[in-house]
């Protein structure tokens, strides 16, 4: 899979051959205004008004040779709706959330091949293991001219302030648990720390609580380095770390002592790294227009020890149970019989209000 183009309110960027570390030494698709994606994905996060008031969020509009337009808006309720139109023909899919009234980020992936008449627009939430897709039947595909206006801006266009990135893949992009660690990142093995990326099905890692497991998979994937993916540096000595370690924002810490107890009544809490940036302990990483992560899954979601601290492993819940879910996830390879089934977290999950406090706490 490719990436080829991402906007946000700092630039635009749209490359035939690739952004980033997706960039290959011969263009993806040719580089011809006529040319057609009939297979793809354009993904987008957005904050969403928690009076659920409609909005126009991302699209373009063009009258030239004929009408053609792909928007997305926010509807009454929390929900997002997609129209395309080419022509007389006109595509609609909607999703509403069931959690509307929150003001939060939401993810949406819109993935398409007409040549298999074939669509799917999907909600997700960072932080929310939850998921809705709807399907979109026979969908239109895009002209490299419908790319150029929709993802750098010309012509008739919208991208609202709410809107966080876009990014636009030539690739049917996976939905569900994704990873959140760098390739170089060092795990605990019974032999040394090990580079997450060395790490196989049936090597062994230590792990806080239960001793040395198995490694079920290693899963990988590229995305763009914006929003809810752009990596945080979590910075040594804090947090018990021996080095620094870049982790992306919903990598989840282990965060133990008295102070937890005291404010949680729990012995240990899990803190995504997005609420532990404060400028010192954890701070925003630079980086290029896309980034790698890495995870592994392992047999009860086990916590994994990363550079002397404790993180989590990957949690697919029990995503063996839904198949569609399971097809379109980066796990859709792999026998659904051999799949662990991960209850709930093992420990709290801190929301962002807690983390910081919290954090004061630990710095009084």
């Amino acid at each position: 899979m490719t990436w080829l183009a991402l906007c946000d309110h700092d630039g635009r960027r749209l490359s035939v051959r690739g952004l980033g570390s997706d960039k290959n030494d011969q263009p993806q698709v040719e580089d011809d205004p006529r040319t057609l994606l009939t297979r793809g994905s354009i993904m987008f996060e957005t904050r969403l008004s928690a009076d659920g008031r409609p909005q126009l969020l991302f699209g373009y509009k063009t009258t030239f040779p004929w009408q053609r337009s792909l928007t997305f808006q926010a509807i009454p309720g929390g929900g997002i709706a997609m129209v395309q139109v080419q022509g007389k023909s006109i595509k609609h899919a909607a999703i509403q959330r069931k959690d509307a009234g929150r003001t939060d980020v939401v993810r949406i992936t819109y993935s398409w091949d007409s040549c298999a008449k074939w669509g799917r627009m999907t909600l997700e939430q960072p932080e929310v293991t939850t998921l809705t897709s709807v399907y979109v039947e026979n969908p239109h595909p895009l002209s490299l001219e419908d790319v150029r206006q929709l993802m750098l801006g010309s012509g008739d266009h919208t991208f609202a302030p709410d809107m966080i990135f876009a990014a636009l893949s030539d690739q049917i992009e996976p939905i569900g648990p994704m990873p959140s660690l760098l390739p170089g990142t060092p795990l605990a093995t019974p032999w040394g720390y090990r580079p997450a990326e060395t790490l196989q099905r049936g090597d062994t890692v230590m792990t806080r609580n239960a001793g040395v497991v198995p490694v079920l998979q290693t899963i990988s994937r590229t995305v763009p380095a914006r929003g809810s993916y752009h990596p945080v540096r979590l910075r040594a000595p804090y947090f018990g770390l021996q080095q620094d370690i870049v982790v992306s924002p919903d990598q989840r810490l282990i965060i133990d002592g008295p102070e937890v107890e005291y404010l949680f009544g729990q012995e240990a809490v899990l803190v995504p790294a997005r609420h532990l940036v404060n400028g010192f302990a954890a701070m925003a990483e630079p980086c290029g227009p896309t980034i790698s992560y890495t995870q592994l899954l392992l047999p009860s979601h086990e916590t994994l020890l990363a550079a002397g601290t404790a993180l989590e492993s990957l949690y697919i819940g029990r995503i063996r149970r839904n198949g569609q879910h399971l097809h379109g996830s980066l796990l859709h390879g792999l026998d659904r019989n051999s799949l662990p089934e991960h209850g709930k977290p093992a420990h709290h999950v801190l929301q962002w209000y807690d983390a910081i406090h919290l954090a004061r706490q630990r710095a009084a």
